[in-house]
Protein backbone atom coordinates (compact mmCIF):
# COMPACT_ATOMS: atom_id res chain seq x y z
CA UNK A 1 0.00 0.00 0.00
CA UNK A 2 2.32 2.88 0.98
CA UNK A 3 4.85 1.35 -2.06
CA UNK A 4 1.93 2.49 -4.15
CA UNK A 5 1.41 5.55 -2.66
CA UNK A 6 4.75 7.00 -3.38
CA UNK A 7 5.07 5.49 -6.81
CA UNK A 8 1.74 7.54 -7.59
CA UNK A 9 2.72 10.59 -5.88
CA UNK A 10 6.21 10.21 -7.55
CA UNK A 11 4.12 9.83 -11.20
CA UNK A 12 2.35 12.65 -10.42
CA UNK A 13 5.00 15.02 -9.71
CA UNK A 14 6.42 13.82 -12.57
CA UNK A 15 3.65 14.59 -14.31
CA UNK A 16 3.39 17.97 -13.19
CA UNK A 17 0.07 16.97 -11.79
CA UNK A 18 0.98 18.25 -7.74
CA UNK A 19 2.40 20.40 -5.82
CA UNK A 20 6.07 19.12 -6.45
CA UNK A 21 8.00 22.46 -6.04
CA UNK A 22 7.94 24.98 -8.47
CA UNK A 23 8.98 25.66 -12.67
CA UNK A 24 9.27 28.47 -13.98
CA UNK A 25 6.59 29.03 -17.04
CA UNK A 26 7.86 28.57 -20.24
CA UNK A 27 9.05 31.95 -22.29
CA UNK A 28 6.36 32.23 -24.56
CA UNK A 29 5.01 35.40 -26.97
CA UNK A 30 0.94 34.89 -27.00
CA UNK A 31 -1.03 36.87 -29.58
CA UNK A 32 -3.72 38.44 -28.29
CA UNK A 33 -7.46 38.84 -30.46
CA UNK A 34 -6.14 42.31 -31.06
CA UNK A 35 -3.01 41.60 -32.78
CA UNK A 36 -0.71 42.72 -29.85
CA UNK A 37 1.16 40.57 -27.73
CA UNK A 38 2.18 39.22 -24.68
CA UNK A 39 5.11 37.34 -23.15
CA UNK A 40 5.10 34.86 -20.63
CA UNK A 41 7.67 36.94 -18.61
CA UNK A 42 4.80 39.75 -18.66
CA UNK A 43 2.47 37.69 -16.53
CA UNK A 44 5.29 38.08 -13.29
CA UNK A 45 3.81 40.46 -10.79
CA UNK A 46 0.61 38.80 -10.88
CA UNK A 47 -0.92 35.76 -9.93
CA UNK A 48 -1.93 34.22 -13.17
CA UNK A 49 -4.00 31.53 -14.62
CA UNK A 50 -3.19 30.39 -17.96
CA UNK A 51 -6.22 28.43 -19.78
CA UNK A 52 -5.20 25.98 -22.95
CA UNK A 53 -8.87 25.55 -24.22
CA UNK A 54 -11.23 24.96 -27.48
CA UNK A 55 -14.09 25.92 -28.07
CA UNK A 56 -15.31 22.33 -29.79
CA UNK A 57 -14.20 21.03 -25.99
CA UNK A 58 -17.46 20.59 -23.80
CA UNK A 59 -15.45 20.89 -20.51
CA UNK A 60 -14.00 24.30 -21.90
CA UNK A 61 -17.32 25.79 -22.20
CA UNK A 62 -18.60 24.47 -19.18
CA UNK A 63 -15.88 25.75 -16.75
CA UNK A 64 -15.62 28.95 -18.34
CA UNK A 65 -18.53 30.58 -16.39
CA UNK A 66 -16.59 29.85 -13.80
CA UNK A 67 -13.22 31.34 -15.04
CA UNK A 68 -14.95 34.28 -15.48
CA UNK A 69 -16.53 34.49 -12.07
CA UNK A 70 -12.58 33.58 -10.43
CA UNK A 71 -11.17 36.86 -12.67
CA UNK A 72 -13.97 39.17 -11.60
CA UNK A 73 -14.06 38.03 -7.67
CA UNK A 74 -9.93 38.46 -7.47
CA UNK A 75 -8.70 40.76 -10.15
CA UNK A 76 -8.86 43.80 -7.63
CA UNK A 77 -6.47 42.01 -5.62
CA UNK A 78 -3.92 41.11 -8.23
CA UNK A 79 -5.10 38.29 -10.17
CA UNK A 80 -5.76 37.62 -13.72
CA UNK A 81 -6.59 35.03 -16.51
CA UNK A 82 -4.89 34.22 -19.98
CA UNK A 83 -6.88 32.04 -22.17
CA UNK A 84 -5.02 30.39 -25.05
CA UNK A 85 -7.40 28.81 -27.84
CA UNK A 86 -6.04 25.53 -29.32
CA UNK A 87 -4.36 25.60 -32.81
CA UNK A 88 -6.87 24.19 -34.56
CA UNK A 89 -9.70 26.27 -32.93
CA UNK A 90 -10.90 28.03 -35.97
CA UNK A 91 -10.25 31.79 -35.11
CA UNK A 92 -13.45 32.82 -35.86
CA UNK A 93 -15.04 30.45 -33.66
CA UNK A 94 -13.24 31.57 -31.09
CA UNK A 95 -13.64 35.58 -31.77
CA UNK A 96 -17.26 34.66 -31.53
CA UNK A 97 -17.44 33.02 -28.54
CA UNK A 98 -15.33 35.87 -26.67
CA UNK A 99 -17.84 38.30 -27.98
CA UNK A 100 -20.77 36.54 -27.05
CA UNK A 101 -19.42 35.57 -23.55
CA UNK A 102 -17.76 38.71 -23.18
CA UNK A 103 -14.98 36.92 -21.96
CA UNK A 104 -13.18 39.80 -19.54
CA UNK A 105 -9.87 38.91 -19.66
CA UNK A 106 -6.58 38.41 -22.47
CA UNK A 107 -7.36 36.10 -25.34
CA UNK A 108 -4.54 34.83 -27.30
CA UNK A 109 -4.89 32.22 -30.16
CA UNK A 110 -1.97 29.78 -30.34
CA UNK A 111 -2.20 29.22 -34.21
CA UNK A 112 0.70 27.28 -34.55
CA UNK A 113 0.48 25.05 -31.79
CA UNK A 114 4.15 26.72 -30.48
CA UNK A 115 2.80 27.64 -27.33
CA UNK A 116 0.63 24.42 -26.48
CA UNK A 117 4.05 22.76 -27.01
CA UNK A 118 6.12 25.70 -24.84
CA UNK A 119 4.05 24.62 -22.32
CA UNK A 120 4.15 21.02 -22.13
CA UNK A 121 3.22 19.93 -24.63
CA UNK A 122 -0.63 20.43 -24.13
CA UNK A 123 -3.04 18.08 -26.30
CA UNK A 124 -5.68 17.69 -23.83
CA UNK A 125 -8.20 20.40 -22.85
CA UNK A 126 -9.07 22.31 -20.30
CA UNK A 127 -5.92 22.64 -19.18
CA UNK A 128 -4.78 25.23 -16.74
CA UNK A 129 -1.44 26.29 -14.90
CA UNK A 130 -2.05 28.40 -12.21
CA UNK A 131 1.24 30.94 -11.86
CA UNK A 132 2.43 32.63 -8.93
CA UNK A 133 3.67 36.42 -8.25
CA UNK A 134 7.54 35.18 -9.48
CA UNK A 135 5.79 33.43 -13.06
CA UNK A 136 6.26 29.98 -11.42
CA UNK A 137 3.66 27.43 -12.03
CA UNK A 138 2.21 26.33 -9.13
CA UNK A 139 -0.19 24.44 -10.17
CA UNK A 140 -1.64 22.19 -13.10
CA UNK A 141 -5.28 20.84 -14.20
CA UNK A 142 -5.97 18.90 -16.81
CA UNK A 143 -9.56 18.79 -17.02
CA UNK A 144 -12.37 21.69 -14.63
CA UNK A 145 -10.46 22.13 -11.99
CA UNK A 146 -11.88 22.13 -8.08
CA UNK A 147 -12.92 25.81 -7.80
CA UNK A 148 -13.48 26.01 -4.44
CA UNK A 149 -9.80 24.45 -4.50
CA UNK A 150 -8.76 26.86 -6.74
CA UNK A 151 -10.20 29.87 -4.90
CA UNK A 152 -8.39 28.86 -1.63
CA UNK A 153 -4.94 28.22 -3.38
CA UNK A 154 -4.98 32.22 -5.07
CA UNK A 155 -5.93 33.84 -2.23
CA UNK A 156 -2.97 31.92 -0.39
CA UNK A 157 -0.89 33.27 -3.36
CA UNK A 158 -2.18 36.76 -3.49
CA UNK A 159 -1.04 37.14 0.26
CA UNK A 160 2.52 35.86 -0.64
CA UNK A 161 4.94 39.18 -0.78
Amino acid sequence: MARRLITTLLFSCLLGLSGCGQERAPESSFVLLDGSTLSSSQLKGKVTLVNFWATSCTTCVAEMPEIVATFKRYKDQGYDTLAVAMSYDPPSYVVNFVQTRQLPFKVAIDNTGVVAKDWGDVKLTPTSYLLNKQGEIVKRYVGAPDFAELHRLIEKLLAES
